[in-house]
């Protein structure tokens, strides 16, 4: 098999700490945490602890001072194993960025070091009830009064949505039109007037939280708006590569995991008196997927280098969400099909990652809107 090549020796030391840590403090756990649906604060403040939070936050802020890959380390050691409760990729690698980019020297000192800890939790609240992929559409509003923002309306389908103590809202702060009137502003969630709805029931992810919060005139300081008024649309279209390539992250670790979770189940399970492995069908079909993930894998590699070079544009971005996701959820349907009976019974990690990889398709923008980013991109060029 091809060897990764993109880990340093210090790289691949953390992923071994990684591992550990998701053995021994998440995985004997994360069954009783999906009955709950949310997983307990404790185990925040543990990864915390053992530096898996932030990673490349500078120093100066209390973070490692590590990068990207560390993060995707993370990422990709819970992926693996379909432990999608604790849901410290939007927290480390979405949400700290964003302040670490744009915020106030204020709002970091304020929330960075806490982030880092684990004491913290962030979100963001982009989507509402009638705007997902298409955020020009987005209604929720913040009214300047004085030195404040007053904001008013709903979101839904937010990560950490029960548990967060932060939330980056995207909001319209004028009156201009589509995008132009899209501001980005921090609300705690102690301020009067916010209110956490239901904790949303799911078909996978079932102890990661994902709620509905609703705003009732919260006000908060103009401070805490995060970078310039009107120009919260251009500041999400400049990270959301970085998310897109971490659903990506996503995907590949979840088709290796399960890959060699099928194998080695073919490989212990009988019928007809030989292990179902011992069948040509099965060698053929392992082959594809096992060839599919290899391909990908280096693939996304390639995607991560690019992006801690600084080299990874939107389209390349697109197309490596585009490809894994959609490669991810024919895996899982061959590799669910390869367990029989038992593949489709919850307590087999292979039911749970086929559950999960469905949402990949549609977070961080859907597979329609990454045909469009990359047609954009085609069309184009020929012009």
């Amino acid at each position: 098999m091809i060897e990764r090549t993109l880990y340093s020796s210090d790289h691949q030391l953390y992923a071994d700490m990684v591992r550990r840590f998701v053995a021994t403090e998440i995985l004997p756990f994360h069954a009783q945490w999906e009955k709950d649906g949310v997983v307990p604060r404790e185990i925040w403040r543990k990864a915390g602890e053992n530096g898996l939070l932030c990673t490349s936050i500078g120093e100066a802020w209390g973070g490692p001072g590590g990068d990207f890959l560390h993060g995707a380390i993370v990422t990709e050691e819970l992926a693996r194993v379909v432990a999608g409760g604790p849901n410290f990729s939007l927290h480390s690698d979405i949400i700290a960025p964003y302040l670490d980019a744009y915020g106030s020297d204020a709002l970091k000192q304020t929330w960075l070091p806490r982030m880092v800890t684990g004491e913290a939790i962030g979100a963001i609240a982009m989507t509402e009830p009638d705007a997902g992929s298409d955020l020009q559409a987005l209604r929720t509003r913040a009214v300047t009064e004085g030195d404040h923002f007053v904001i008013s309306g709903q979101k839904t389908y937010i990560s950490n949505g029960q548990l967060c103590d932060l939330v980056i809202v995207a909001c319209r702060t004028n009156d201009a039109p589509g995008a132009k009137g899209i501001s980005l502003v921090l609300v705690e969630t102690d301020r009067p007037g916010f209110r956490r709805g239901r904790n949303l029931d799911k078909i996978g992810m079932k102890a990661q939280d994902t709620s509905e919060l609703f705003f009732d005139e919260v006000r908060v300081p103009r401070s805490n708006l995060i970078g310039h008024e009107g120009r919260g649309f251009i500041q999400l279209m400049e990270q959301l590569p970085q998310e897109r390539l971490l659903q990506a992250i996503k995907a590949i670790a979840v088709i290796e995991g399960m890959v060699d979770e099928t194998i080695a189940y073919t490989q212990s399970r009988k019928a007809f008196g030989k292990a179902i492995a011992d069948f040509q069908n099965t060698r053929f079909r392992l082959a594809d997927v096992k060839s599919n993930a290899v391909m990908m894998r280096v693939y996304i590699d390639r995607c991560i280098e690019l992006h801690l070079q600084g080299k990874l544009d939107a389209v390349d971005a697109a197309m490596a969400k585009l490809q894994a996701t959609e490669m991810a959820s024919k895996v899982m349907d061959e590799c669910l099909q390869l367990h029989g009976g038992a593949g489709y019974m919850w307590e087999y990690p292979i039911a749970r990652a086929w559950a999960e990889v469905r949402y990949a398709r549609i977070a961080g923008g859907t597979a329609e809107i990454m045909r469009e980013i990359i047609g954009r991109s085609l069309v184009g060029k020929n012009r």
